[in-house]
């Protein structure tokens, strides 16, 4: 199941970049396209020093559950861990997928990619 998740988020974030000449999909598309043991992992600490409230990140990764977040940040990962998900929930900030962003039509000047 989750290889052709990936799959598809590769396929959908491709095209987006072809389609819509947005390049932040495409270097996204491409992190994911890595073999799983150099796709990124980051913990919750690294997204929280590096964000602020109302600000979107991107992760073209897993996002784990060390440390803590503030309030009123997008985080949107190829995956999260369950700690992770639920620690994200808690603080009052929004856990997405990749494409789920990609659909919401968020700006890409304003994601700032973590890796």
């Amino acid at each position: 199941m989750l290889n052709s998740e990936l799959k598809r988020a590769i396929r959908v974030l491709g095209a987006a970049s072809r389609g819509g000449g947005k390049p932040i999909w495409g270097a996204l598309a491409d992190e994911l396209d890595k073999p799983k043991r150099r796709r990124v992992a980051v913990n919750l600490s690294r997204i929280g020093r590096h964000s602020g409230e109302g600000d979107v990140v991107a992760v073209p990764g897993k996002v784990l559950a060390s440390g803590s977040l503030g309030p009123g940040v997008t985080v949107a990962a190829f995956s999260f861990s369950e700690g992770a998900r639920a620690k994200i929930v808690a603080s009052g900030s929004r856990a997405v997928t990749l494409v789920d962003l990609l659909e919401e039509g968020v700006e890409p000047s304003r994601i700032r990619i973590l890796k």
